[in-house]
């Protein structure tokens, strides 16, 4: 498997330089989970660092470079991509509404 040094930048791995492992397209992985184990042997806390772009050092730069930003609030995040046939959280629908009910009621239109 082929690695590249990736920057980390903010919370506890900032500016460590750690080799990541690349995918078949020859990208990191876009979320990086570090497991920390907890000092008094209760659960464990995990660090989520996200893949950004890396700012340009050079003019001329043809490879995209990446570094990994913390993510101090990781569930605040959707968890992948959305689809425009997923459903909203919420449902989508007004509380106590039927799947058959039009905006404006039963056989009424939303301009009434």
């Amino acid at each position: 498997m082929k690695s590249e040094d990736t920057p980390f930048v903010g919370g506890p791995l900032d500016g460590r330089v750690l080799p990541v492992l690349l995918g078949i397209t020859g990208h990191p992985p876009k979320t990086y989970r570090v497991p920390v184990p907890a000092a008094a042997g209760g659960e464990p806390a995990v660090l989520v660092y996200r893949r950004v772009p890396r700012p340009q050092a050079g003019r001329f730069a043809l490879a995209a470079r990446w570094q990994y930003e913390y993510d101090p609030d990781p569930a605040g995040r959707a968890g992948g991509p959305r689809w425009p046939w997923s459903r909203n959280p919420g449902g989508g629908r007004p509380e106590g509404a039927k799947p058959g009910d039009t905006p404006g009621g039963p056989g009424g239109t939303a301009d009434e």
